[in-house]
């Protein structure tokens, strides 16, 4: 069982996903013993044309629109190898979004900011543009970047530290979010600090990547850490997003929609690992059975708790994708009531907390199935064991968090920041 694409683009994507999956899981140990970029898989998702899932299709791409079919191919990627599927997913968001500024300024007549969203979209189909996306501070959080933007003549100077910059490596595009102290409102009225978005070539003077990744796992994912030494922004490069420190619909939404994909990567690991487990219990044999280790009760028992912990998390995420697909829909393009916003976080919130923890849950339960030689770091298991963990990181929000936001929203206290 899986995520079931509801679309014709999905189904393509989901095609496209599963074309993929033996050449990227026979390389997904190299890459994990090596902690080296993923790039061989990223070559191939330019050549299937992947890589334009959110293009529009007038464009060159697959038109991708649904959040539910975005999660199930995802899903796939995580079954192969998970580092490739989240630095993909961070292209993916981008992508996405500049899809939906080129039909915004069709819609609005926009000349000038359609061609250039045009040329860029196009540019992703070609291979020739790959986008990355970089959030993570250290001792902060989303709302509160302590990267700054400070004006400098036209334009701006940006300084700060990121980290987990996942697919930078190969990426060409940085979108990153940013400071900007006692900058003016949209109404040119003074007001504090205001939090915003920059969106830069990676090649900007003062990038300084720093080539320091070596975790525990998704170690293929390229999730350096990015210096940015007093770097020049062009004027329209930096564009506003509310106030610093306090949520609005647009960026709750944005952080839910980017985010919520992610999950699927988790769910995919939890699915590889069942597969791997059922293949152990028949396979592997003892004298005392006379026959497979299918046929012990415990084993039984095993596989089956990972089957209702796998068809929850499945159910659990596939019903909020659903839900945000049809929310999406009904707005047609409008922004919602902060409220509703909030309320789209704390769905995406639980169906995180479900899939992750069971997903974490599975993969535990598969190494018990096929025993001590799921342990070794040849075993794949091993890898999926530690890719696993990466899930309850992820943020919005932690798992020392992420259950008193939901239970704000359940009692109508809705966060500010």
């Amino acid at each position: 069982m899986h995520l079931t694409p509801h679309t014709t683009a999905g189904r393509r994507f989901v095609e496209l996903a599963d074309g993929h999956l033996e050449e990227f899981r026979s390389r997904a140990a190299g890459h994990d013993a090596n902690s080296t970029f993923v790039a061989d898989n990223f070559e191939d998702l330019k050549a299937s044309g992947l890589i334009g899932a959110f293009v529009p299709a007038e464009l060159g791409g697959l038109d991708l629109q649904s959040v539910h079919d975005w999660a199930a191919g995802l899903e796939r990627l995580g079954r192969a190898d998970a580092s490739t599927a989240i630095a993909v997913n961070m292209h993916f968001a981008i992508t996405r979004r500049l899809a939906g500024a080129w039909r915004g300024a069709i819609a609005a007549g926009e000349q000038a900011a359609a061609e250039r969203n045009e040329r860029m979209l196009r540019a992703i189909t070609t291979g020739q543009l790959v986008l990355c996306a970089t959030a993570t501070e250290p001792g902060t959080d989303f709302l509160r970047p302590k990267t700054t933007a400070t004006p400098d003549g036209d334009g701006w100077r940006i300084n700060g530290r990121k980290v987990f910059v996942t697919l930078s490596p190969i990426a060409d595009v940085c979108a990153l979010n940013l400071r900007i102290p006692g900058s003016k409102g949209t109404d040119g009225a003074g007001g504090g600090d205001r939090m915003g978005f920059a969106f830069l070539p990676m090649t900007t003077a003062g990038f300084e990547l720093q080539d320091d990744w070596d975790a525990l796992g998704m170690r293929g994912s390229g999730s350096q850490s990015l210096v940015l030494n007093d770097c020049p922004a062009p004027p329209g490069s930096v564009q506003m997003a509310g106030e610093w420190g306090r949520w609005n619909p647009q960026v709750l939404m944005g952080r839910t929609l980017g985010n919520l994909t992610l999950v699927a990567v988790f769910l995919g690991i939890a699915e590889r690992a069942r597969e791997l487990a059922v293949e152990a219990a028949l396979s592997q044999s003892k004298p005392k059975f006379d026959g497979p280790i299918a046929l012990s009760s415990g084993v039984q028992h095993l596989v089956g708790e990972i089957d209702i912990d796998l068809a929850a998390a499945r159910a659990t995420l596939g019903a909020c994708a659903r839900r945000i697909d049809e929310l999406l829909a009904n707005l047609e393009g409008k922004t919602p009531a902060l409220e509703v916003a909030h309320q789209v976080m704390r769905d995406y919130q639980c169906a995180k907390w479900i899939v992750n923890q069971n997903a974490i849950r599975i993969v535990g339960r598969a190494m018990d199935v096929a025993g001590g030689s799921a342990y070794m770091t040849r075993s794949e298991l091993s890898r999926l064991y530690r890719d696993v963990r990466a899930g309850p990181f992820m943020q919005p929000f932690t798992p020392t968090e992420a259950r008193e936001y939901v239970g704000r929203i359940a009692l109508g206290l809705y966060p500010e920041g």
